[in-house]
């Protein structure tokens, strides 16, 4: 409600789970979703018939490095949440980019998918993504994030907005502690929304229109 306007064609190139379709379907958003492994399809086709027959979203099997093939079409919006690197692989399929192993490689893929999705981005549009770091083998961080604000600025959509999303709290001292001990590694308990914008920002916001927003309510409850 917030970024695409309403009836607008929402965009998810790494929609590995059902939750952004149904929730746009539900919010009277069209929804194009690609995944490469059809199980995960048919698990969110299920979840969507049962929450939402009667506006169902669309999700599509293939590989997004071929996302202008697979979903060729206008976007009102983008979003999206990649794999983590190899935080959590997801297949054993060469072509998955949480099983790549490296992550130059990765990274390349990645930028290569960001840049057909926001070629494909109607102009004065927004586009979101949610990331986490992740750490390499030495434990250092990789550079996700910046590597996502990157790739998106190549593409040619401004880093616009940052928000974070806060995870479960509760059991990170008992996540934290052992890598903290013998490492110094912080455990995190958030992850970044990144919010972009392809064109001008007054011209995204009109198309989106007014909402419908309760700020002091917000404001209270925060």
């Amino acid at each position: 409600r917030w970024f695409c306007p309403p009836g607008g064609h929402v965009l998810d190139p790494f929609a590995g789970g059902s939750v952004r379709g149904i929730v746009a379907a539900q919010l009277g958003r069209q929804y194009s979703g690609i995944d490469l492994r059809p199980e995960q399809v048919a698990a969110n086709e299920v979840q969507a018939a049962s929450i939402c027959p009667q506006a169902s979203p669309r999700w599509l099997v293939g590989d997004s490095r071929y996302l202008s093939d697979i979903a060729p079409a206008e976007y009102d919006f983008l979003f999206s949440c990649p794999p983590y690197f190899d935080l959590e692989q997801y297949s054993d399929d060469p072509a998955d980019l949480s099983n790549t192993g490296d992550y130059g490689a990765f990274a390349e893929a990645y930028r290569a998918i960001i840049a057909q999705a926001v070629s494909l981005l109607k102009p004065d549009r927004f586009a979101c993504f949610t990331v986490g770091e992740v750490r390499g083998k030495g434990g250092s961080y990789l550079g996700l994030v910046p590597d996502t604000i990157a790739a998106f600025e190549a593409a040619g959509a401004a880093f616009y907005n940052e928000a974070i999303l806060v995870t479960a709290a509760g059991s990170l001292p008992i996540r934290a502690a052992r890598p903290f001990e013998s490492g110094r590694k912080l455990g995190k308990t958030h992850q970044n929304v990144l919010v972009f914008c392809k064109g001008d920002p007054i011209a995204a916001t009109n198309a989106v229109g007014a909402i419908e927003a309760n700020w002091q309510e917000t404001i209270e409850q925060l």
